[in-house]
């Protein structure tokens, strides 16, 4: 039998039964991996990054050069919790498959290797490499542990290191650190671009509650220049890895700034969360009209998300650790913890009023996506329809609608579900884990029925994309102007999916779309 298996219909039956929330059973396996045995483990993503082993958390140094894509990440050798953090590697051609590299930056005398950022070097600005051989630098937090249990507060300072050989091996600067700290807690973070209106190297990393900005003309001597962020946003906790960048605005001759600002605890469905703003940046600081926080993502598994520094064609490419600090370190997994988001193109528009930024899976994903016969479903007013699919963790869910009033329900054979309603009389889309498999290893985790508003959905047609991998469900509705993302640990896979129309007219699903996506891991 085909892994595809076509759309079919079900007798809907109605079980009055016990609910299965806590229901412990094997967890799900893989055919596609299951005979080598390679990332077959349970609650494996198939098609998203995540390490061989041991914890993982933020996206770091993400840059392109010679052809390759570069993703180091915040990684623990020794333990699947959080530790002495390295900066783990790997690379890809076409941002979907992934080679594992060895470690790239290990914690030495002034501290560990916290998040930062990696840029080329193009005009050897920095004198560490040679006009015809531009080095990679790499930009990074030391965190002082020693210093922190001591009581100090500059434990945390700011240095560099480069690669000539395009990441496969780096040398620290013997000057680090490049940016002392005067006694500032959270003082990290680092991103850095070239920016042509100065002329110069700019560094934007948070301190505490607010973000500042540092100049230079060779990425080893660095001036303060700036400030924002006391009196906007979202404030709920501590601000980290900010990320500024130039975006042109879609369909318009306008180019403004995006800044974005990650935030632990304070985001709208609890936990870390990423806001971001749009305004001008003028060498010196970022300035914005916006009164409110806005959200690259609405689900509560996005966090400290960055983007690509040199990409091709200028394009922003988004990478995001699919987690959340509430919960973090106890997701039921073994070998390994946690995963990234599918890389996202982002674009910026300017709608009712305001800016909004768009975030979409690159066009890469089709290649892996094993394409299926598109169908249409009509259901009366408080109908349901319910289809049968072999494993929809890994697969895409795809259709396009005018109604705004439906529920999705993806079910398995222990009545364990994840469940997507579309609400349009309260103008929001719902997401709830609460019964969607293994969900006790920590309360902050179905603490809440996640919430997106929808307050400037357009009227007619709105795509809707649902990407499901093992242990992950990434939502994209409008081009992605409207994203979630959250974690599931589901005890076998969602093999049923349930359509309920909640509204008082016909509503119309055209499109629809459900494919099998292939896994993108061998040895």
């Amino acid at each position: 039998m085909s892994v595809i298996e076509k759309i079919v219909p079900l007798v809907i039956v109605l079980i009055v039964a016990v609910s299965c929330k806590n229901r412990e059973r094997a967890p799900m396996s893989n055919v596609e991996v299951a005979s080598s045995g390679y990332y077959s483990e349970p609650f494996r993503p198939q098609f998203h990054f995540s390490p061989e082993e041991k914890w993982m958390n933020d996206p770091n140094g993400m840059v392109f050069h010679k052809g390759i894509y570069h993703l180091f990440y915040q990684y623990h050798p020794d333990d699947i919790k959080w530790g002495p953090m390295h900066w783990g590697h790997a690379t890809s051609t076409d941002l979907i498959h992934w080679r594992h590299r060895p470690i790239a930056l290990y914690p030495d005398n002034l501290g560990y290797i916290f998040s930062g950022s990696a840029v080329l070097d193009v005009n050897n600005s920095s004198g560490l490499g040679t006009v015809e051989n531009p080095p990679l630098v790499a930009i990074f937090t030391y965190h002082d542990m020693a210093g922190q249990r001591a009581g100090k507060e500059n434990y945390e300072t700011q240095g560099i290191a480069y690669s000539l050989d395009n990441g496969e091996s780096w040398t620290k600067y013997a000057g680090n650190p490049v940016i002392e700290n005067r006694g500032m807690k959270d003082f990290r973070d680092p991103k850095v671009f070239w920016h042509t209106g100065s002329n110069s190297w700019i560094l934007t990393l948070v301190a505490g509650d607010h973000a500042q900005f540092y100049r230079s003309k060779n990425l080893k001597e660095w001036t303060k220049v700036g400030e924002f962020g006391h009196d906007r946003g979202a404030h709920g906790g501590v601000w980290e890895c900010p990320d500024l960048f130039p975006m042109q605005v879609e369909g318009v001759d306008e180019e403004k700034f995006v800044l974005f600002i990650s935030i632990n605890p304070g985001a709208p469905n609890g936990g870390s969360g990423t806001q971001y703003f749009v305004g001008d940046f003028d060498g010196n600081t970022f300035s914005t009209n916006q009164k409110e926080p806005q959200w690259i993502d609405w689900g509560t598994d996005n966090y400290a998300g960055v983007t690509y520094s040199n990409a091709p064609n200028d394009e922003r490419i988004f990478i995001g650790w699919m987690s959340n600090w509430a919960y973090a370190q106890d997701t039921p997994t073994e070998k390994w913890r946690s995963a990234m988001t599918l890389p996202r193109k982002l674009t910026l528009h300017k709608k009712f009023g305001r800016y909004e930024l768009a975030s979409y899976p690159v066009e890469g994903l089709e290649r892996i996506v094993e394409r299926a016969e598109k169908k249409s479903i009509r259901l009366r007013e408080g109908a349901k329809e319910t289809m049968a699919f072999e494993n929809f963790n890994q697969a895409e869910t795809r259709f396009v609608t005018t109604s705004r009033n439906f529920t999705l329900r993806f079910k398995n054979d222990l009545d364990e579900a994840l469940v997507l309603n579309m609400d349009g009389t309260r103008k929001q889309f719902l997401l709830d884990r609460a019964v969607s498999g293994k969900t006790r290893f920590k309360e902050a985790f179905t603490a809440r029925t996640q919430r997106m508003p929808l307050a400037h959905l357009p009227e007619g047609e709105v795509e809707v994309r649902v990407l499901m991998d093992r242990s992950s469900v990434e939502v994209f509705i409008n081009g992605g102007l409207y994203v979630m993302t959250a974690q599931l640990f589901p005890n076998a896979a969602y093999n049923q999916l349930e359509v309920e129309n909640n509204s008082q007219e016909v509503l119309e699903f055209k499109e629809l779309e459900i494919a099998g996506i292939r896994g993108i891991w061998s040895r």
